[in-house]
């Protein structure tokens, strides 16, 4: 049995280990932006946009005592505007990850969710967390493809 040495610090990037069996960051990765704060950032062009912390917000304040039927409408504007900027649309989007801050409001979401974004909405799973910046209930990180 082989034992892990707990003592020695871990490396923080691939490139920093030797093992053949890790992947080497892409082109699109070294010449891409680097991360910014709590959130990253697209790097480089790729086929696929990730746009991740989307939170109920207007005016640049979290919406955070509006019902969550109301915030989760502002998350899904703030998709599409999100979306349009990246000359995209809801068609665009492969998958949608809710996080919530109170799982029992998953009912009340799935409707806006289906009222929304159609019959043929893109799949999502549903995770419920402890807190979300500024108090929201709900927040949103969406994966698209760009065609």
């Amino acid at each position: 049995m082989t034992t892990l040495d707990m003592t020695t610090e871990a490396p923080l990037h691939a490139e920093q280990v030797s093992d053949s069996r890790l992947s080497t960051p892409s082109k699109r990765q070294r010449e891409g932006r680097k991360h910014t704060g709590a959130f990253g950032a697209r790097t480089g062009h790729s086929d696929l946009i990730f746009i991740e912390g989307i939170l109920p917000e207007q005016e640049g304040t979290i919406a955070s005592d509006l019902s969550i039927e109301e915030q989760t409408a502002l998350c899904l504007d703030r998709l599409d505007a999100a979306l349009q900027a990246r000359s995209a649309v809801r068609t665009n989007v492969m998958k949608i990850e809710v996080q919530l801050t109170d799982m029992a409001d998953q009912s009340a979401v799935d409707a806006v969710y289906r009222n929304r974004l159609g019959d043929e909405y893109p799949p999502r799973t549903t995770v419920g967390v402890c807190a979300l910046p500024g108090g929201a209930s709900i927040q949103l990180d969406v994966i698209a493809a760009d065609e």
